[in-house]
């Protein structure tokens, strides 16, 4: 048998009535009263037993009960309304009544159905109540000896229990033939979404659906031994996870959560060599049809998903590999240039579409790689080696160590990796995007507005101290981990239009419009899908394509709408052989020893953010089905990257928020509805390669759209492309719905596992500290040196031990697991 309490709305029947008549109440009223029918509307639901192990508002609620007991222990009255009357002048007469405009009249009329209805039509039935039921094979049995009923009134200030005993059990209708207990719950309409009328109930009816708790309850004979009772029923409820309660067996307690503990890595673990590899492919490789065919053969096609899709991915990863592509032109004096980046991100693209094991993952190069770069130039620069040899070097020994992790399984250290740190460095990334947003935007305004033609020159040498020339080496690479987008405007401008612009005032304020308008017209197409307006169909594919759409949309207004007002361009200088293989023999050894210190760094930047960002992919809360393989896609990047840096094209990794946003615009969303809250849960994935396929393929295609009209694209439509990024990539961070608690009411927070299951205080303390953790990644990961940045995998790495053994000795770690947990 099975168990559950049961959240009524109206269902407490008439005396005499049946179960027939109670669910078509007005078949009911047409019979008994003909001169005044009615409609009565019904509804039930399941309530999950409260989980006195990790839900601390049940304790809360108890202890509130137990200061200001309001118990009635032999109540002589026989019927339903003289109960309640007693239980209510109970509260209001109590010594520390603070409700001062309690009226006992007002509350007896909120209980019941009949409130303000007409005289000739009224149903005196309870309006909200919650019982106890057990599953039989031969239907459901209500436990007829207890009732909780609940109310809200706006008349309350705070919330109050009452548990009143009878003398002898009274029949009260169907359902309630031989009650002897009943709860009253009153609570004021606007409280957190833990404090509510119906939570406070939940409480105490997990608490009376035991029978031998109840048996016991009958046995007492004053108010203190009641208390006991209740307390002792909570500590059984308590350790019921540590060890089944014999008295609970016969009730269901699968609704109640339980963190699992994972076991800590032995090193077996990372052995035999090639484990974690032959496991991947054994996962993926059967369902590796079905990846081009599932969404396009079948009853269930997403063909419209699929090209919309494609689309956004198309524009999501051609902007920023253009602006990498320009930046590396200047940085490396045109040996990795435009035409380069486009071509390698194209092949790398289309290999791992084909070959990955989790093709939703996409492959970008980043701002750190354009770090890595520039190092490499300076270092050759100083030792006068061959940049495409050194390059290729540097290259080959990231893939050689990457290699090896894929082989020795060291992918199981990021299970050490908790959600919170994901989220911390997730939300690094975002932050990251605003700021170059605001740099660039900043920066433009610096040139065109208000500076008079005589500073040319100091612009242009802030243009070469940001390109490592001068004291803040590196400015440009102001670095997100992930930052797939081009972070200052200096470098996308173009060399030989910077003369032959002049500053004007018009160019800046133009700029700031198309930037606010492109992330204007893109978030609000992107939240399409939530109006009332249109087919449902027409607003997904308007959310869909909300990134090229708006891309598009000002682009054409900038470069025809204001023609006569100049933007900055693209750098585009054109190659002049894509395919040419580096000269790996004339290094010396020395080099080579160098080169191989920069890979080992290198991999380590490879290994954290691959495997961090595909297991953001992976989150449970995305309902993937077709498993993961972290293994193998690390050796699939690194053999893409061996030969990427043979030919001197740029590198590429797991890039986030692509990867997350990927999945976000392949997903079938729904919006639920809980305790007033409305939230969306993803339902299931389209789990296919057809869209980095295509989006590859396109992005191939785009080198014969260089210089025009890629060029026509200005660069205030970049800045408000972050914005977007940035925007849709904080929508589902926790860390982010944390830190907004603090600006909230307490009635309007989300009834989110962790606001269940840990105090309010210790979510602020786990925030704050959160928070300094993210200034830490930020004084690493934006400093101006760039030697600095090139260990920020380390400080990554020593997230680790400052959530195991550093915040457990602030916060309890039950709380900190709470927090950590998927839901």
């Amino acid at each position: 048998m099975a168990g559950a309490t049961r959240h009524v709305f109206h269902l407490q029947p008439c005396e005499n009535s049946s179960m027939s008549q109670c669910a078509y109440p007005e078949d009911a009223a047409e019979s008994e009263l003909p001169d005044g029918c009615g409609l009565l509307h019904t509804s039930r639901k399941y309530l999950k037993l409260k989980n006195f192990e990790e839900e601390i508002r049940a304790h809360r609620d108890l202890d509130g009960f137990l200061d200001r007991a309001s118990i009635i222990l032999n109540e002589t009255a026989t019927s339903l309304d003289d109960v309640l009357r007693a239980m209510l002048l109970r509260l209001v007469h109590k010594p520390d009544n603070t409700e001062p405009d309690c009226n006992v009249d007002l509350l007896m009329a909120v209980l019941f159905t009949d409130a303000g209805t007409p005289m000739e039509g009224k149903v005196h039935l309870l309006s909200d109540t919650i019982q106890g039921v057990t599953a039989t094979v031969t239907g459901v049995q209500y436990q007829q000896s207890w009732l909780c009923i609940i109310c809200t009134s706006k008349s309350l200030l705070k919330r109050h229990v009452c548990i009143s005993r009878l003398v002898r059990p009274q029949n009260w209708g169907e359902n309630c033939c031989e009650v002897r207990f009943v709860i009253l719950v009153l609570a004021p309409p606007k409280m957190k979404s833990t404090k509510t009328a119906t939570e406070v109930g939940r409480t105490f009816a997990t608490m009376f659906l035991d029978i031998t708790f109840r048996q016991k309850l009958l046995k007492t004979r004053t108010e203190e031994e009641f208390k006991e009772a209740l307390v002792h029923q909570r500590q059984l409820l308590t350790v019921m996870d540590q060890g089944p309660n014999p008295s609970l067996k016969n009730y269901s307690i699968s609704s109640i959560c339980v963190q699992k503990s994972h076991q800590p890595l032995q090193h077996k673990d990372f052995f035999p060599v090639g484990k974690g590899i032959r496991e991947d492919f054994a996962r993926r490789f059967p369902v590796y049809s079905l990846d081009f065919t599932d969404g396009i053969i079948g009853k269930n096609k997403a063909v419209g998903k699929f090209i919309t899709t494609t689309l956004f991915l198309y524009f999501a990863c051609l902007l920023p590999t253009i602006a990498f592509g320009s930046l590396n032109d200047e940085i490396t004096y045109g040996a990795i240039d435009v035409q380069k980046t486009i071509a390698g991100q194209s092949i790398g693209g289309l290999l791992y579409a084909l070959f990955s094991g989790q093709p939703l993952v996409v492959l970008l190069t980043t701002a750190p790689l354009a770090l890595y770069t520039h190092v490499i130039r300076g270092i050759c620069d100083d030792y006068e080696l061959d940049f495409n040899t050194f390059y290729a070097w540097t290259g080959l020994w990231n893939s050689f160590f990457l290699a090896l992790y894929a082989l020795f399984n060291f992918s199981l250290i990021m299970s050490l990796f908790k959600r919170s740190t994901e989220e911390i460095i997730a939300l690094f990334i975002s932050m990251t995007f605003v700021l170059d947003a605001v740099k660039g935007t900043v920066k433009i305004f610096q040139k065109y507005y208000g500076i008079s033609h005589g500073n040319h020159n100091a612009d242009h040498i802030s243009v070469l101290s940001l390109l490592g020339l001068g004291t803040s080496l590196n400015t440009s690479f102001h670095t997100a981990l992930n930052t797939s987008l081009l972070a200052n405007p200096p470098e996308l401008t173009s060399v030989s239009s910077r003369s032959a612009e002049h500053p004007s005032r018009e160019t800046a304020v133009l700029s700031l419009l198309i930037m606010l308008g492109t992330l204007w017209l893109s978030y609000t197409l992107y939240q399409f899908k939530k109006s009332p307006y249109l087919h449902p169909y027409m607003r997904e594919i308007l959310s869909d394509c909300a990134l090229p759409i708006s891309v598009l949309t000002f682009s054409l207004i900038s470069s025809y709408g204001f023609r006569e007002i100049k933007m900055s361009k693209f750098r585009y200088n054109p190659s002049e052989s894509l395919f040419k293989i580096a000269e790996m023999q004339s290094l010396s050894l020395g080099a080579i020893g160098s080169a191989m210190g920069l890979g080992f760094l290198l991999s380590m930047l490879f290994f954290i953010e691959q495997n961090l960002v595909a297991a953001l992919a992976n989150a449970p809360e995305n309902r993937l089905v077709k498993g993961t393989a972290y293994h193998w896609d690390l050796l699939l990047v690194a053999v893409i990257n061996t030969g990427l840096s043979l030919f001197g094209m740029p590198w590429i990794h797991a890039a986030y928020p692509h990867s997350p946003l990927h999945v976000r615009a392949l997903a079938v969303v729904e919006e639920r509805v809980e305790n007033g809250h409305i939230y969306e849960t993803i339902v299931n994935v389209w789990e296919t390669r057809l869209t980095t396929l295509g989006a590859s393929i396109l992005v191939g295609f785009s080198l014969l759209l260089l210089p025009v009209p890629l060029q026509w694209i200005p660069k205030p439509v970049l800045y408000g492309l972050f914005l977007y990024i940035a925007l849709t990539s904080i929508d589902a961070n926790q860390l982010f719905e944390r830190m907004a608690l603090l600006l909230k009411d307490q009635a309007s927070y989300p009834p989110t596992h962790y606001i269940r299951r840990v105090p309010q205080r210790k979510i602020h303390y786990f925030t704050g500290l959160q928070v300094l953790q993210l200034l830490l990644l930020c004084a690493f990961g934006m400093s101006p040196l760039p030697y600095m940045k090139m260990i920020f995998p380390l400080i990554m790495m020593a997230m680790i031990p400052i959530r195991y053994k550093l915040l457990p000795r602030i916060i309890e770690a039950k709380y900190l697991d709470a927090m950590d947990a998927e839901h």
